[in-house]
């Protein structure tokens, strides 16, 4: 049942949505993700000898790099990480987010960092313009703090893009990336590229290794996603047994593990010939 729980001291009041305003959101949300599926697309025809997996951390919490791409390296792999340079410092809901001296950690470990937008801009609550805006903010922050140094890939914050804003972002990065629950094969677009975000599959660990199975079998490109990788994990990340289990597996599968910047120079080096 869809609706709000409202606590008031010891008491728990479930409040239920009503059902048309249920419809419509259901509505809605379908309505958002087949448009930015199906619009404004970039498209790029997928070729590899090989399997691919990316995994990629949005907002950047100190314990996706401390933690988890600590278990990247050890495997040999880096990772992307998206940041917002507006809440460098901050603790938000997904954990103490990075401070300056990360950026320089990151970078020197091979790991790639990305753009989230400056202020974690919603992908489509945004318009287009504002949207755009927060990006550039955040491309000149990035300058101000890290001298000749420039994001390649995007990651869309909280929700699918609007068409428009994706036009927009083609503009400015090599790849922008999305949700999906899914790998990248055959046709992809780099407008919106799908990711598999680990935290929804938790407690399901056959789930994820039968995808990293199926990309092996289309030697796709599977975008992993989480935030932090933590023993106390926020709702929005995962416990660094799983996180670890997962790329042990990744790596065991014959996928080549790159960051989703080379990722997507080895694909369009494969496209021009």
């Amino acid at each position: 049942m869809i609706g709000e729980l409202e606590t008031v001291g010891t008491e728990r009041t479930f409040h239920p949505t009503p059902p048309l305003e249920q419809a419509w959101t259901r509505a809605h949300g379908y309505y958002q993700r087949k448009a930015a599926l199906w619009l404004c697309r970039r498209p790029l025809r997928l070729q590899t000898d090989e399997p691919l997996i990316s995994f990629s951390f949005d907002d950047f919490p100190r314990s996706a790099l401390y933690t988890g791409g600590e278990i990247l390296n050890r495997f040999g792999a880096a990772g992307t990480y998206y940041a917002c340079l507006g809440m460098m410092g901050a603790t938000t809901a997904t954990g103490e987010q990075f401070v300056r001296d990360d950026i320089d950690i990151l970078l020197s470990r091979g790991h790639e960092l990305g753009c989230h937008t400056y202020s974690h801009c919603h992908s489509w609550d945004t318009d287009p313009q504002t949207f755009e805006q927060a990006v550039v903010e955040n491309h000149n922050m990035l300058r101000r703090v890290v001298p000749d140094s420039a994001f390649e890939t995007f990651s869309y914050p909280i929700s699918p893009p609007r068409p428009q804003t994706k036009m927009r972002m083609a503009k400015h990065f090599a790849g922008c990336r999305g949700g999906g629950q899914t790998l990248n094969h055959n046709i992809i677009d780099l407008n919106h590229l799908r990711a598999f975000f680990l935290e929804k599959s938790s407690t399901n660990l056959q789930a994820v290794q039968d995808l990293i199975d199926y990309n092996r079998q289309e030697r796709g490109w599977l975008i992993f996603a989480t935030h932090d990788v933590d023993e106390k994990p926020t709702p929005y990340g995962v416990v660094p047994e799983f996180f670890e289990t997962v790329v042990h597996y990744a790596v065991d599968s014959g996928a080549r593990i790159l960051t989703v910047a080379d990722a997507l120079k080895k694909l369009r080096a494969a496209a021009q010939g």
